[in-house]
């Protein structure tokens, strides 16, 4: 699913005298929360903390909008005056234009729309700040709250969605706030202030503009309503176009591999030939908006001029009142327009707030206890009591797991996928909590630790080597973060990549990042071991790590392993089972139980479980 981009504010266009039309903010809809009510009551309560300066900014943008509104009719004194000094002096009856009398109608205009632009522009300023820092609050809230979500949520969310919570869903938010929400103000005291003045110069000529409405809404809703379907096509078919792109660059060497080209174009065409029709149907459809506004806006204009001529002859307005309503008319419709499209903002803005509140309200990791265990460094003996778990509570996956180990020992959990070697040390580190049982470490529980100081006791290398678009200097010395360049540059020697390192451009000032192509992923490996070594932890979960290199990189990842390793408690997974012969003990999982246990030797002459698929391994080995 393609994230949702942040809504776009119309710019409604004047397409004739009469202006654009109060539909066409409505075109295209947006996704809808489940609960309008409650989302926005919990976004108000966010607010509550600015509501001064929101006050400031609505009586600042009703002020603004109410100069503005001011402006027309004072301007048709001007032109009455105007207009009256013209006739005076071609009939011989007047003493000319009132020059000081338009001056000062000028000045007065001046003033007003100078005090408007003051006004707009200080709420402006001050909603900036409010969204702004609403923004930085919720990022930040987001930000720490992905630190207190457990594992498991992780493993059933798309880090896409997290994503979009922390980029879309907050800018929709900031962006409603820094601009709808004086808007909204702003067009509501437009359209009442309006309809006053238009009422205050002619109640008839407002009634024949007030008409001009629901034809142009019929008309407008005849269009949505043909259009509404192609639009939804289109992004449909966007959606489609973009997924089959993304699938066949992402896979093109698969696809080349297989001759799928023509396959993949002709699957492309017909998607393509099908967002055309969609898009072409759409869009005229849409374009047809304005001329339509514009035919019956003119029309409604021609009435108008007509009645206000008319009723000018007959001394019931003066000619200054006919161009300040024609003003008014011009403007009428533009904040209709934009109340309409904001209600379309809204809906967008409540959904994208709806899925920040949900992500902030998920239930979060198991509170520390209040009085945790201290340690300042562990001596690294592990016990499994009796351990039971599962990732669903009516799924176990670890029955009656028991095992101990003693400081210093190299343990190899085996097993084939699935088995639960991954599993157990996760519980291990505490990404999960165990269903029953106990874990101990130096004989404490593990669930009396904090969580930082018991993680604080492991290193861990993966299989998927984990660097950050930073120097390799830095990538290695997130092991220990106040570790020294010397420091860095010893743990580098001991994993082996200390000459591979200074063959490089910029040597430990290199820039890791995803277009980085001269580093190999045992290369990238070792990194990472030199990053534990630097860590200086207790006790190590190396989960297969040599398993998606070459052999002869298999064996400098080996020696880095092993210097890593010393005199420290080991926890390795491994598929190859070659590289776990020298193991102290191996523990041998099937179906998440341990069905044996021992060394390779001994495993291997009870011609067990272990057995069977060591074997197996090098059964397959011999076919090549």
């Amino acid at each position: 699913m393609m994230p949702q981009g942040r809504p776009q504010q119309s710019k409604q266009q004047h397409g004739g005298p009469m202006g654009g039309g109060p539909m066409a903010g409505m075109m295209r809809g947006g996704e809808k929360a489940r609960n309008f009510k409650a989302t926005m009551a919990k976004l108000i309560q966010y607010l509550s903390e600015y509501k001064i300066s929101i006050i400031i900014v609505f009586v600042f943008a009703i002020a603004s909008t109410v100069f503005m509104i001011a402006g027309p009719k004072i301007l048709g004194k001007a032109t009455t005056r105007l207009f009256e000094g013209i006739v005076g002096q071609i009939a011989g009856t007047g003493s000319g234009i009132d020059f000081v009398y338009i001056g000062n109608i000028v000045m007065i205009m001046v003033a007003l729309y100078l005090t408007s632009a003051v006004f707009s522009y200080v709420q402006g300023w001050i909603m900036t700040n409010v969204s702004m820092k609403l923004t930085y609050k919720l990022r930040k809230q987001i930000a720490e709250k992905i630190n207190r979500l457990p594992l498991r949520y992780f493993d059933s969310t798309n880090q896409g969605e997290v994503l979009s919570r922390v980029t879309n869903d907050v800018d929709t938010v900031s962006q409603t706030l820094n601009q709808s929400l004086t808007q909204i103000i702003t067009s509501v005291t437009a359209i009442i202030g309006v309809l006053v003045m238009m009422f205050s110069i002619s109640w008839v000529m407002t009634l024949v503009a007030l008409v001009i409405l629901p034809v142009s809404a019929l008309f407008i809703s005849i269009v949505v309503k043909q259009s509404q379907k192609y639009f939804k096509q289109q992004q449909d078919y966007l959606g489609h176009v973009n997924g089959h792109i993304e699938e066949m660059f992402g896979g093109h060497v698969v696809m080349k591999v297989f001759n799928g080209e023509q396959k993949s174009i002709e699957k492309f065409d017909t998607y393509n030939t099908t967002l055309f029709s969609s898009a072409w149907k759409s869009q005229f459809l849409s374009g047809m908006m304005m001329p339509i506004m514009m035919f019956i806006g003119n029309l409604g204009y021609v009435a108008i001029a007509i009645l206000g001529g008319y009723l000018a002859i007959k001394n019931a307005i003066t000619v200054g009142d006919i161009q300040a309503f024609i003003q008014y008319v011009r403007s009428f419709t533009q904040p209709i327009a934009q109340v309409a499209n904001i209600s379309n903002v809204l809906q967008q803005t409540a959904a994208a707030a709806e899925r920040v509140f949900e992500f902030l309200a998920e239930d979060e990791e198991i509170e520390e206890i209040a009085d945790p265990v201290q340690v300042d460094c562990v001596e690294g003996t592990v016990e499994f009591k009796d351990v039971h778990f599962g990732y669903n509570p009516e799924k176990t996956i670890i029955n009656d797991f028991s095992a101990k180990i003693r400081p210093g020992q190299k343990i190899a959990i085996v097993g084939p996928t699935g088995a639960g070697k991954t599993t157990m040390v996760k519980l291990l580190m505490r990404f999960y909590d165990i269903n029953s049982g106990a874990i101990l470490v130096d004989g404490h529980d593990i669930r009396n630790f904090k969580r930082e100081d018991l993680r604080d006791q492991f290193g861990m290398v993966l299989q998927e080597a984990w660097l950050y678009n930073d120097t390799i200097m830095e990538n290695i010395r997130y092991g220990q973060l106040n570790a020294t360049d010397e420091e860095v540059v010893a743990a580098a020697k001991t994993a082996y990549v200390d000459h591979f390192i200074r063959t490089l451009p910029d040597g430990y000032k290199m820039v890791l990042n995803e277009e980085t192509s001269n580093i190999s992923q045992g290369q990238k490996q070792l990194l990472t071991i030199a990053r534990a070594i630097l860590s200086n932890p207790r006790i190590l979960i190396l989960d297969e790590a040599t398993s998606s290199v070459d052999t002869r990189t298999e064996v400098l990842i080996q020696k880095a392993m092993d210097n890593l390793m010393k005199n420290r408690t080991s926890f390795i997974i491994a598929h190859r089972l070659s590289t776990i012969r020298n193991a102290d003990l191996i523990l041998v999982m099937n179906n998440g139980d341990i069905v044996e246990q021992g060394s390779h030797e001994d495993l291997l002459a009870r011609g067990g479980f272990y057995a069977e698929i060591y074997n197996s391994q090098f059964d397959a080995a011999d076919l090549y």
